[in-house]
C-alpha cells in the first residue's frame, strides 16, 4: 500500500496513548511520528543519561517513568531495547503482571517475530513486530525520514490490518515478512546497510592515506551514483577491476594494503571473491580472465597468512 494512498479514516486505529520503554534512538522517533498522527505520548522509560536526553529533545513534556509504568499509562507500547535484551524484558513484563490485556504491544528488533511476544500475549497483549528498515540519529531528521521507509511487519493474521495501518500513519511502507524469515530479512539489511559503514569509513581513511584532502566529496557522488545503478540494474552495475578481470591491478591493491593498512587486506579479498563470482555468474567476467584473477586473490589469502594468520581466515 503507498503512503499517497492514505486510510479511510473510519479504518484508521482509534487515538492511542502512547508508551515507549527503552529511549534509544528508535523509539522516540517512532512515538514523535505516531504523535503527528494524532496518538498521544504518555510515558517513556531510559536508563542512561543520554537516552533521557534523547526522550526529553524528542519528546517534551512527556513524563519519564520506569516501564511497569509505562505499560500502566499507555494502550501501544513500543518495545524499543536491543535484541539481546527483549526476551528478558518481554517475560519479565508478563510475570510481574504489567502487561495488561487489550494492551498493543510492539516491538521493533529486526531479528524477532512476533513469537518473543508470547509471553505478553498469553497475558492478553496484542503482539506486533514493527521495524523501520532505516539507520537512526537519534535526533528529529529520523522523523522525516520515516517517510516512504520500509517496515518489517509481522504480527498475528488478525492483527495484520492494525499494524499496516500503524505502519502507514508514521508514513512508512509495509512489508510483511513470515515469522520464520526474519532472521534471514535481518540479515540482509545488516549487509547491506552496516557493511556499507564500515566500507565507506575504510574508504575515507585510506584515501586519507593517500593525500586526498576531501575524501567526503570525493566519494560522495561516485557512491551515490554506484548506490543508485546497483538498486536499478543489480549485479548488470558492476563495474571496476575485479568486474573486469584486472588481475595486475588487483594484486597492485593487495600490495598497498597489506603495505599501508593491513587490516583492511581480509576484507578486500572477501570482498574480491564475491564480486568476482557474482561477475562471472552473470557473464561480465570472462572466464579466461577469471582464472588469472582468482590466482592472484588466492595468493593474497596464503600472504595474509604467512604474515598475519588471523586476517587469512576470511574467506
Amino acid at each position: 500500500m503507498s503512503t499517497s494512498q492514505q486510510p479511510d479514516p473510519k479504518d484508521r486505529p482509534a487515538r492511542l496513548t502512547v508508551g515507549v520503554v527503552g529511549a534509544g534512538r528508535v523509539g522516540p522517533a517512532l512515538a514523535a511520528s505516531l504523535q503527528l498522527a494524532g496518538h498521544r505520548p504518555v510515558a517513556v522509560s531510559g536508563v542512561s543519561d543520554a537516552s533521557r536526553r534523547r526522550a526529553e529533545r524528542m519528546l517534551p513534556d512527556v513524563p519519564l517513568v520506569p516501564p511497569a509504568e509505562v505499560l500502566a499509562r499507555a494502550e501501544l507500547v513500543l518495545l524499543t531495547v536491543p535484541d539481546d535484551a527483549l526476551p528478558g524484558l518481554v517475560e519479565g513484563l508478563a510475570e510481574t503482571g504489567a502487561v495488561q490485556p487489550g494492551q498493543l504491544l510492539v516491538h521493533t528488533s529486526g531479528r524477532y517475530g512476533a513469537k518473543v511476544l508470547d509471553p505478553a500475549l498469553r497475558a492478553g497483549a496484542l503482539p506486533l513486530a514493527l521495524h523501520p528498515a532505516m539507520t537512526f540519529t537519534g535526533t528529529p531528521v529520523d522523523v522525516q525520514r520515516l517517510a516512504g521507509c520500509s517496515f518489517g511487519v509481522t504480527a498475528p493474521e488478525q492483527l495484520r490490518l492494525a499494524a499496516e495501518a500503524l505502519v502507514i500513519e508514521m508514513g512508512g511502507e509495509p512489508e510483511w515478512i513470515a515469522e520464520e524469515r526474519r532472521p534471514l530479512y535481518h540479515a540482509a539489511l545488516a549487509l547491506g546497510a552496516n557493511h556499507l559503514v564500515t566500507l565507506v569509513a575504510q574508504s575515507m581513511e585510506l584515501l586519507r592515506e593517500a593525500g586526498v584532502a576531501a575524501p567526503d566529496r570525493m566519494l560522495g557522488p561516485l557512491l551515490g551514483a554506484a548506490l543508485d545503478n546497483a538498486l536499478r540494474s543489480g549485479d548488470a552495475a558492476l563495474t571496476g577491476p575485479v568486474a573486469r578481470g584486472d588481475a595486475g591491478t588487483v594484486a597492485a591493491h593487495v600490495t598497498e594494503l597489506r603495505r599501508h593498512a593491513p587490516q583492511t587486506v581480509a576484507g578486500y579479498l572477501a570482498m574480491a571473491r564475491a564480486t568476482a563470482d557474482r561477475a562471472l555468474a552473470h557473464g561480465l567476467l570472462k572466464p579466461e580472465l577469471a582464472e588469472d584473477l582468482l590466482g592472484v586473490l588466492a595468493d593474497g589469502t596464503d600472504g595474509t597468512d604467512r604474515t598475519n594468520g588471523s586476517e587469512g581466515d576470511a574467506r
